[in-house]
């Protein structure tokens, strides 16, 4: 299935890609969304970056601190409430 690329930029970057890998533009394309898609994959979320941490200093939430904050906290904060 073709893809047509109408950005100038996206083309120099694969068409740069290409040869730097000495690669076809197909295969340019699909080694770098492979890589990316991979990357993202991988990518830890803000909760497990938390648990991480937790773990690794030891670090238990109390029931109360696994409860979200109501509301008038957060407008408290921005003098909205």
């Amino acid at each position: 299935m073709p893809i047509n690329v109408n950005n100038r930029e996206a083309d120099a970057l694969t068409r740069e890609f290409a040869k730097m890998e000495d690669v076809s533009i197909t295969d340019a394309i699909v080694i770098a969304m492979t890589e990316a898609i991979e990357r993202r994959r991988q990518i830890e979320t803000p909760i497990e970056t938390a648990a991480r941490l937790r773990e690794k200093f030891g670090i238990t939430l109390s029931e109360q601190a696994k409860k979200p904050l109501p509301k008038s906290v957060f407008d408290n904060m921005w003098d909205e409430g």
